[in-house]
């Protein structure tokens, strides 16, 4: 595969630049995009060295402290939207923790068949897309969710508005597939000469569990918030005694 030279690299300012402009030129604040990209720079670059010393020693202890963390995060970057109310952030580690779990066994365990479950050149990068797809839709349903509840929907309505909203991206994602784009995990595989129908095969893995987390996650995530929302408007109810 080819490698790319750190002064290479320096070239993927053009499109964070590109960004900022259009921020500017519509007097938006693109603070927020120089603080993500610079994190961005920062965490891929420690992670690059912790997966050195993981796949060098790996340890079970190691790799589920990388995933509290990584679930920590997710779930604090899922309630983003609505971080300034509270009640979201226990439901999110939930719904991410049953979801993502569920998922990963079915992949490390059932699809994959593995000796060793914990072993990081595998479970980190499976766990980070699983993490990453499930908190964007959580977000997406959490952010929906509440709007709709702002505006005077029941919190049954809310729920279904809410839910078909998240999955959208992840449908869409499904139907274009192979015709709009190729997915990151496969292109990186044929980068890196594996056979197209190996990837092919790892991809069909890939986007059916992030559809089934997806689902779950947001499922998990809009049942407790409704929950709690119902709970909420019952001492003001006129049949409550």
């Amino acid at each position: 595969m080819q490698s790319i030279s750190w002064l290479a690299l320096s070239w993927c300012i053009i499109p964070i630049i590109i960004t900022c402009l259009i921020y500017s030129a519509w007097n938006i604040d693109f603070k927020e995009v120089i603080i993500a990209t610079s994190r961005m720079l920062v965490q891929l670059i420690a992670v690059g060295y912790v997966l050195i010393a993981m796949f060098n020693d790996p340890s079970i202890w190691l790799t589920l402290l990388i995933m509290a963390v990584m679930i920590s995060a997710a779930a604090w970057i899922a309630i983003r939207p609505v971080r300034h109310h509270q009640g979201y952030l226990l439901p999110a580690l939930l719904s991410l923790f049953i979801a993502v779990s569920l998922h990963l066994f079915i992949s490390v365990e059932l699809v994959l068949t593995m000796e060793y479950w914990y072993l990081p050149k595998v479970i980190i990068p499976l766990a980070g897309m699983y993490f990453a797809n499930t908190m964007n839709a959580i977000s997406l349903a959490a952010e929906r969710f509440h709007a709709c509840l702002h505006e005077g929907k029941s919190p049954t309505t809310s729920r279904k508005n809410a839910f078909k909203g998240a999955m959208i991206p992840q449908i869409n994602t499904l139907l274009a597939v192979g015709l709009v784009s190729l997915p990151g995990m496969m292109t990186g595989q044929i980068l890196s000469d594996v056979s197209p129908l190996i990837a092919v095969r790892y991809q069909i893995m890939i986007m059916s569990m992030l559809l089934g987390a997806s689902a779950l996650g947001v499922a998990l995530m809009l049942w407790q918030l409704e929950r709690k929302s119902k709970q909420s408007m019952l001492p003001s109810s006129p049949h409550q005694h």
